[in-house]
């Protein structure tokens, strides 16, 4: 039997320096001046909650951080001219205390200081191991009401790290700090992809020496087996409602898409062509599969019901393009495309058919929309190693998100939490 660990319970990652490190590249074009004050007694906290919510919104390319040594409460009296006067458009005051329970409740205000009046207000208690999350939704309440784009900053994230020959697979906060293991192999993990309740991953496992498709429950560790047929069993994707698996299978001649349970259950085929189809991906409001076929004599991505069918043909320029991916709200296409012998990213305006390149590396693979549509994480290469690469949707946003600790690889955004 493979090595193969599937912990009782996500643990920190042992490897040193295994959390990431964000590098940012690349800013908005027009960017909101916000100044935070540091949280009054935030000491208590086992973390400094005003460090999380600047890097978060720094991160986010829309905000500039504006500095200020200034420790305020949401109680405290506000010169809304002073802060004015020091470029900032926006403040951000607030406190922690600690409850009788043991728990930090966390409160916070934000100003709009040109117009001297209240934009938000929060109080968020939660046990002290949950200052980080606590921290990113402040920073998710102060992106939305500053910009009207819901924030991604309290999401996860998943992906595969690979060091020697162990692979795991490892689930953390969106910026890629407090990674967790999920699995952990010596044989590869690959295509993990969130429920859209952010509850369970499903992903293609080869520690039987073949490849099959999993779901693993990320609250009690139970894994289901999806897919375990003769040949290749890979690329799950999930239906809006957590139901249905779009994967791809070999097990009756080439690769086709078909359908399952979540639970492994009522197999579907939904194609039936004498070429490749594969990369099913569920579009955000569960009317369509998008997919990678070669019928045309090259890959291209196409679309098709959920009940399979008449497939149409959605890219055309270009001769190679693989992996879709579909943004939440079902407006833009995002793939690789081999152009010049480099593999780059992609998007397109379904509406008006208008391409736009968002990458600039020799080798862009397994992109992921975030949540909030505004932004796609991909695999790429920087210095010879893998690492992960953010980008905003319309180019001018990019991080870098590198580790000392091995390759990293096949990237997911998870969705929003409730």
């Amino acid at each position: 039997m493979a090595a193969l660990l599937l912990l009782a319970g996500l643990c920190a990652a042992p490897w040193s320096q295994a959390q990431l490190h964000v590098e940012i590249s690349g800013v908005g074009a027009s960017q909101i001046p916000v100044a935070i004050a540091s949280f009054a007694n935030e000491a208590i906290a086992p973390e400094q909650i005003t460090a999380i919510i600047k890097a978060d919104l720094t991160r986010s390319g829309m905000i500039k951080v504006i500095d200020t040594s200034d420790v305020l409460s949401e109680s405290s009296s506000i010169n809304f001219a002073d802060w004015k006067g020091r470029g900032a458009d926006a403040l951000v005051v607030g406190s922690a205390q600690q409850l009788a329970d043991g728990r930090i409740d966390v409160r916070y205000r934000l100003f709009d200081t040109v117009k001297s009046a209240q934009l938000s207000a929060l109080s968020l208690a939660a046990p002290p191991q949950s200052t980080r999350l606590t921290a990113h939704k402040i920073a998710d309440d102060v992106y939305q009401k500053l910009t009207g784009i819901p924030g991604i900053f309290a999401t996860r994230i998943a992906y595969v790290t690979k060091r020697g020959n162990e692979y795991r697979l490892e689930i953390s906060d969106a910026d890629g700090a407090a990674p967790q293991v999920a699995l952990q192999s010596n044989e590869p993990i690959i295509s993990p992809a969130w429920s859209p309740d952010g509850t369970k991953v499903a992903y293609v496992s080869f520690e039987a020496k073949k490849p099959i498709v999993y779901v693993q429950n990320l609250v009690t560790r139970q894994r289901t087996v999806v897919a375990n047929f003769k040949g290749s069993n890979s690329a799950p994707s999930w239906s809006p409602d957590s139901g249905k698996i779009a994967i791809a299978l070999a097990h009756d001649g080439l690769t086709q898409v078909y359908t399952v349970n979540a639970d492994g259950g009522n197999l579907r085929r939904l194609t039936n062509t004498g070429g490749i189809d594969t990369e099913p991906q569920f579009s955000a409001d569960g009317q369509s599969i998008y997919f990678t076929s070669d019928r045309s004599g090259g890959p291209q991505i196409y679309k098709m019901g959920t009940d399979g069918g008449n497939a149409q043909r959605v890219t055309f320029k270009g001769d190679y393009n693989i992996s879709p991916r579909i943004s939440p709200d079902g407006k833009t296409l995002a793939y690789i495309s081999r152009r010049g012998g480099q593999f780059q990213l992609y998007s397109l305006d379904l509406a008006n058919n208008q391409e736009l390149r968002l990458s600039d590396n020799a080798r862009s693979e397994a992109p992921s929309f975030a949540p909030n549509g505004k932004y796609i994480m991909y695999a790429t290469n920087s210095g010879g190693r893998k690492t992960l690469a953010v980008v905003s949707t319309d180019g001018s946003i990019k991080q870098t998100l590198t580790t000392q600790a091995g390759d990293i690889r096949e990237p997911t955004w998870g969705p929003f939490m409730k």
